[in-house]
């Protein structure tokens, strides 16, 4: 009885939460969002779109090599679905020789390039409010490109308010989002290990070898870690038990070994530790990699 009543009051709060939403936009009267085709901006794009008509609601979209092609198609047919109005403006991060370098700071010069492109050309169509789909879980992660938005001015009303990334998933099952369950895709460049030059031919690689993983049916998170000529795979534990060497996928091995070998590596590793967000430059111990042979 007690869980309940506490599921009941956590759903009266998110609704709550929703209807604060509305009103903080509907304050705004039209908004432009830093739009990712994500979880978070897909939710409050749909959100937006119902509180103020798509008329009154640009989504923008910085293109560049250090995004997978595959989730630029899915934010397009995301948009298409809610009626978003969508702008793809290009974008030259790896120009820059700060981002290049891979700092530990690189989401910053990412973010800097990105608000300096979105936020000028949505004050031109009159947008005067920009906002971005952080939500209140990411304010307590090493977010560097959070300092960027707000230097350019763009809020975050959703971690303004409260929401969680469950809370998100939660509202977008609802309304019947195709991004309600989506795995976390942040920029290719989150694949390299930090001090690892960002290069357009590594970048593409990484891509080529995600591409190949799911082309066999990986579903969930996913990760290709760049180490030189290694590709260590991350996956989600339920994906993970299928590819080990004694899972039901063991026959499979080779298929996945030879697809990420076209992809441009000589040697592909699992990672026994599974997916781990934001852990690319934590070195494995003795024993947490499976080395995938012929």
């Amino acid at each position: 009885m007690a869980t309940a009543l506490v599921s009941t009051a956590d759903h009266e709060s998110a609704l709550s939460r929703e209807a604060a939403l509305t009103q903080w936009l509907c304050a705004r009267a039209r908004v432009a969002i830093g739009y990712s085709g994500g979880v978070d901006s897909a939710y409050l794009a749909a959100v937006a779109i119902e509180a103020l008509g798509a008329a009154n609601v640009l989504g923008l979209v910085g293109r560049s090599a250090s995004y997978p092609d595959a989730q630029w198609q899915a934010a397009r047919d995301a948009a298409g679905a809610m009626g978003l109005v969508l702008r793809e403006i290009d974008t030259f991060e790896l120009d820059d020789p700060r981002y290049a370098a891979n700092p530990a700071n690189r989401c910053y010069f990412c973010k800097t390039e990105l608000w300096s492109k979105v936020v000028p050309v949505a004050h031109e169509a009159g947008f005067a409010t920009v906002v971005d789909g952080t939500n209140a879980d990411d304010l307590r992660g090493h977010r560097p490109g959070a300092a960027a938005a707000r230097e350019w001015g763009v809020a975050s009303p959703l971690a303004e308010l409260g929401f969680s990334k469950a809370e998100i998933r939660r509202h977008s099952a609802r309304r019947a989002l195709p991004t309600a369950d989506q795995p976390a895709s942040p920029c290719l460049s989150s694949r390299l290990p930090t001090g690892t030059a960002v290069t357009p031919l590594r970048l593409a690689r990484v891509d080529a070898a995600e591409r190949a993983v799911r082309a066999l049916g990986v579903r969930g998170d996913l990760r290709v870690r760049y180490h030189g000529d290694t590709a260590r795979i991350e996956l989600s534990p339920a994906e993970l038990a299928g590819w080990r060497a004694s899972g039901a996928r063991a026959p499979e091995r080779a298929v996945l070994r030879d697809a990420v070998v076209r992809a441009g590596f000589t040697r592909v590793e699992l990672d026994l530790r599974g997916f781990r967000s934001g852990k690319a430059n934590e070195p494995p111990a003795p024993g947490d990699l499976d080395v995938i042979d012929d």
